[in-house]
This record gives C-alpha cells, structure tokens and sequence, in this order.
C-alpha cells in the first residue's frame, strides 16, 4: 500500500512538472503567447492620409510620452483654436456675424428702424459686399465692431443668445441641407476629439464676439469658459451711470450688454487675452487667416515645451465658396512662416458632412 501511495504521489509530481515545461515553453521566444491587442479608435473618418494630420498625430504621441524628452504634462497641454475658418464656415458668404449684423439692421422689423445711421451704413457695407461684391472700406474689422456693440446695446445676455441661435437656425446661404449653426468643418471636430482623448484642455480664441461663440460652439459641448473673443462693456440692467465699484446688484437684475467696445480680439490682442484669461502658453495652435499669425507667434515661442502651429486653406471651390488661387498663395506664405498647412480640397474627405450640398448664394429682392 505505501509503495502504490509513492507511485501515485511521483506520478502526480511527473504530471504538474509536465504541465510547467509546457507552460514554460509556451512563454519563450520561439513560440510567443499572442494576446491580442485592444482596437485603436480611428478619431478621423473624415480625413485624408496627409502631411498636417501626420505632424499632429506624431507630435501628441511625443508629447503624452512620459518617456519622451518632450513630455507634457495634462496641466499644460494647452491648444488654441480660432473660430471663423478655423472650423466653422465663413463663406457663405461672409463671416456669421457680419450675416448677423446685416439681417438685424436691414431687415429685423423690432430693430431696423430703430437703428442709428453709422450702424445702417455699416450694415449696408456688408450688402454691398456680399450681393454687389462691393470691396468693404479699409479697417472694417472695427468698423463693424463698434457697429455691433451699438446694435445689441441694452439686450441681457440670455436675450443676445436666443438671437444668435435664433439666426443660427436659418439655412446657411450658399448651401442646401444646413443651417448656420451646423456649418461645422467635421474633420476638425474630429481634433478636438483627439486632443480631449489625450489630455488637451483646448481653447476658442475668435475675432468674433465671445457670446457669439458661446452660443454657436454649446452644440459641440465647448464650455462658455473655454471661449475668448471680442468683448463690449457688461453691466447691471438697474446700474445706471454708477459705477460697478459703487453698485450692488440685486439677485433680480440682469446682466446687459452695452455700447461700449472694449476689445477686438485680432491679431496681437489675441495673445494679450490669452494671457490673461489662460495664464499659460499654448503648445499647440490652429488658426486660418493673418489675424492668427501672432496666436500662432506666441504658440512656437514657447520655450518650455515642444510646439506647433497649423493654418487651415479655404482651397476647395467644388464643396465650398473658397477662392483657390488666394488660398493657394495664403498655403505657401503659412508655410514660409513655419506653420503646417491644412488644405481642405486635399486633406478632408467631407467638409460639412453626408446631405450637404454646395448651391449658388441667393438674395432677397430688396
């Protein structure tokens, strides 16, 4: 009996021996345990294989590497995007609030002929410009700012959104099967899914004013507090001519918007709100126009992180109403400035999306 317990006892012992060498031999180099590996999100379906995606791709690799050289920590992966071009639709045919401002004073029956003459003769630069192809005068860019500051005066804020939204909600001119506030450029929603993905806190830093923004960007889930822009004089709606350092406000008062301009947020007033809304340099920048060149500047100025700086071309006229020679040329200056180019013609494989269609611009009679 004690010699048929040792046969079984050293049988046992073969069989467990047996079973470690084969687990042994399954881990060793000739014959390697294939696990198989988790399925990458594809964050961009709607673009092409390209230069500019390639760059953006390589770069956040490097940089959410902690083993990288170029490592960046989340509290400082900070991107900068412009709106207008960027990745919201200008060209139909002009930018959103400009259309904005033409409708409210020539043809908003609660406002037209409450109007002030300069802020009438600004909006009809805008008509002149995009049924008459009229050239808007020089430094129309404040122009129409100190236009708009008047024409939105004594509305709360909860009334300027609904009005923004309201107007959003019209189809875009120039296009069949979208309305303003879906002009989105889809591939470039699709960044902002990547970057969120990997730690980027991104920011929308426009020339537009900041509560155009906000309205037009909430669809999208960008937080109010992520958006700078150009900005007018807030105040209390029972405030008066008290200054704000001398007033309470009561919790039933509003908050209003006046006439008064305080910021065009273009080019280098573009870095100084940065600065003091973000505190921080950016790392990584998206802009389309000259406006964005000194945002773009201050961005691959950096000297504490790697950086880089992107400007999107308007170059495709079959999906959209872009001059293409302008672009092109835009294209080679962007990258003589050390900026990577982004073409729309090339590089997005849809711009606005399935169901969107590019149609002749269209005008009342009047």
């Amino acid at each position: 009996m004690k010699q048929t317990r040792l046969w079984m006892l050293a049988a046992i012992f073969t069989i467990l021996c047996g079973a470690s060498v084969i687990s042994s031999c399954g881990n060793n180099d000739d014959n390697p345990v294939v696990t198989p590996e988790k399925p990458q999100k594809n964050f961009f379906p709607s673009w092409n294989s390209c230069e500019a995606l390639t760059v953006l791709q390589k770069y956040v690799e490097d940089v959410t590497n902690p083993q990288s050289p170029n490592f960046i920590s989340a509290e400082d992966r900070i991107a900068t995007f412009d709106m207008d071009g960027t990745f919201v639709g200008e060209l139909y045919p002009s930018y959103f609030e400009y259309n904005m401002l033409e409708y409210r004073v020539l043809d908003d029956p609660n406002y037209r002929d409450k109007a002030p003459e300069d802020v009438r003769e600004t909006a009809q630069d805008i008509r002149d410009f995009v049924r008459h192809g009229k050239a808007l005068p020089d430094h129309f860019d404040m122009k129409h700012a100190y236009a708009a500051a008047k024409a939105y005066a004594g509305m709360t804020i909860a009334e300027f959104d609904a009005y923004v939204k309201a107007y959003a909600a019209l189809p875009a001119n120039g296009f069949e099967g979208m309305t303003y506030g879906q002009s989105f450029y889809k591939p470039m929603l699709e960044v902002f899914d990547y970057l969120r993905a990997n730690g980027f806190t991104f920011y929308v830093v426009s020339g537009s004013d900041r509560f155009i923004c906000r309205a037009l960007v909430e669809s999208i889930g960008i937080e109010p507090n992520r958006v700078i822009g150009m900005d007018v004089k807030l105040m209390s709606s029972s405030q008066g001519e008290v200054a704000g350092v001398n007033y309470t406000m009561g919790r039933e008062e509003d908050i209003v918007r006046t006439d008064e301009l305080i910021i065009k947020n273009l080019k280098t007033n573009k870095v100084l709100q940065i600065t003091q809304e973000i505190g921080k340099v950016p790392v990584l920048s998206f802009g389309n126009s000259g406006g964005d060149s000194a945002m773009h500047n201050f961005c691959l100025g950096n000297t504490k992180y790697r950086t880089e700086a992107f400007m999107l071309i308007a170059d495709d006229d079959a999906r959209d109403h872009a001059n293409r020679d302008k672009a092109l040329k835009l294209g080679t200056q962007w990258r003589e400035a050390g900026y990577h180019v982004i073409s729309m013609r090339d590089d997005f494989r849809t711009i606005y999306g399935t169901g969107v269609k590019k149609v002749d611009f269209t005008f009342p009679e009047n």
